[in-house]
């Protein structure tokens, strides 16, 4: 797949890692402003809880 995309980048050499950094950057900024916000809710990863019934750990 990452062959196929540098094969497709017009331009020599620094001009496809340039392009190649801007479409990471990309993807990058994408997963984190609406991605990961949309997912978020849905992973059951907030659902922490410790049993604590105000009792210290020696007791």
């Amino acid at each position: 797949m990452y062959g196929w995309i540098w094969r497709h980048l017009p331009g020599n050499w620094p001009v496809r890692a340039l392009i190649s950094l801007a479409l990471v950057v990309g993807a990058v900024y994408l997963l984190f402003e609406y991605v990961f916000p949309w997912a978020e809710p849905l992973l059951p990863f907030n659902n922490v809880t410790v049993d604590d019934n105000g009792e210290g750990a020696g007791s």
